[in-house]
């Protein structure tokens, strides 16, 4: 049976160890929600002083040239590149992954505007906005497209029809942790006649991503989970060189214009990955991206994926050892391939089970139906954060120290 003391020892051998350092945690606190909120670099705090108080306060709107506010998109879109198996010129640092995928879908149905496809197939569980958003695009459109569901990954190959113009996916399941094959079905829905666009929302950062390898079209993804952008920090959009000329999409802002500064009335596109730029960027939290990206450039994907494997395989094992006699079910899949950076567990007072953790200083969070989802970031958490949390959780389990009429807080 693993010990303390052996995850005290795994954490003494662990490569990534030092970069904990780089993270501002607060003491007592084991946090298992970087899948959610990516911890504060301990950089951010001086970078986002340098930018109000020197770059905004004192040197005022030339910062837009001085302090390269301008390129700032590309320049962090080249930096996250290889993070996503991109190359360069290839992804923005922008707007929000709702605005984003409502690009990309735009763009992905612009290249079917010559075939009868009419067609978005997407997972019923794939993350709510991500179908909000398919829903308003092809209701607004209004001009006969639609939206399939389908309920597992089974169904995938039949829904992929000759209607099917996009098929829409998230890689990593926000609820559950499963990780799709990428390329695998990317040559499913190639074959069929189907565009991709991936969401990387819990993949970036988390899992090795190669977009080129797996012959993607479009992905999208957030920068304040895994990648510790900051809360609501800017997220990004990749289109790979071969659909770049071809990008089309109705947010066509003055940023995306081949000469913005000529204010011309009408609206003619520029070259490259800035066709997927719309709107003046949020400069203060785009600087902050730069901080958490910047710790990755003294890793690899790799070596985060073999932690993270062994941190989940840790959890996993010690909720079955020390927790066997209480009612959790595990949804995560354990399979390697198929599983992300995180846990997800059921009981059925999962929200307040996770209240009484929080209470304790372990944080994760709670998604319906009744699970509790424990992320691992091999960046900062240790070893025996693992072993730590699940102590506390067996102790709450035990004594029933939990609150089932918990008032559900607006954020859970």
């Amino acid at each position: 049976m693993t010990m303390r003391q052996d995850c005290l020892a795994l954490d003494a051998a662990d490569p990534l160890a030092p970069l904990r350092r780089e993270f501002a945690l607060p003491e007592g606190v084991i946090y298992l929600d970087g899948n959610s909120l990516g911890a504060r670099p301990v950089k951010s705090l001086e970078r986002a002083q340098a930018v109000i108080a020197a770059e905004w306060g004192r040197d005022l709107i030339t910062s837009w040239n001085t302090a390269g506010w301008f390129e700032m998109p590309r320049r962090l879109g080249n930096l996250l590149a290889p993070l996503v198996g991109a190359q360069e010129n290839e992804v923005v640092v922008t707007d929000t992954t709702s605005i984003n995928l409502f690009k990309a879908l735009a763009a992905a149905l612009y290249l079917q505007k010559n075939t009868p496809r009419k067609v978005i197939v997407t997972e019923r569980s794939n993350f709510p906005t991500d179908i909000y958003m398919a829903e308003g695009l092809t209701s607004w459109l209004d001009r006969g497209y639609s939206l399939r569901l389908v309920d597992s990954v089974d169904e995938l190959p039949a829904a992929i029809g000759e209607d099917c113009a996009v098929l829409m996916l998230t890689h990593v399941n926000y609820r559950t942790g499963y990780q799709h094959d990428m390329a695998a079905v990317t040559a499913l829905a190639h074959a069929r006649g189907a565009v991709t666009v991936w969401d990387l929302a819990h993949s970036a950062g988390a899992v090795p991503v190669d977009l080129h390898a797996a012959q993607a079209d479009f992905a999208v993804g957030c920068t304040y989970k895994y990648l510790n952008g900051g809360p609501g920090s800017p997220a990004f959009i990749w289109v790979p060189c071969r659909h770049q000329e071809a990008f089309r999409h109705p947010l066509s802002g003055w940023w995306s214009h081949a000469s913005p500064f000529d204010m011309a009335p009408a609206f003619a596109p520029c070259s490259g990955i800035g066709r997927a730029l719309c709107g003046t960027q949020p400069v203060v939290s785009l600087a902050l991206v730069e901080c958490g990206l910047e710790i990755f450039s003294r890793t690899s994907m790799e070596a985060i994926r073999r932690k993270s494997l062994a941190l989940t395989d840790l959890f996993i094992a010690l909720l079955e050892q020390r927790c066997a006699h209480h009612p959790l079910g595990l949804v995560t899949p354990r399979e390697h391939a198929r599983r992300g950076s995180q846990v997800s567990v059921t009981h059925p007072h999962g929200y307040a089970v996770m209240q009484a953790l929080i209470a304790r200083g372990v944080i994760g969070d709670y998604r319906e139906p009744q699970i509790m989802r424990f992320g691992f970031t091999p960046l900062y958490t240790s070893y025996a954060d693992v072993w730590d949390a699940v102590e506390i959780l067996r102790q709450i389990l035990d004594d029933q120290a939990y609150d089932v009429n918990a008032q559900r807080s607006a954020v859970t």
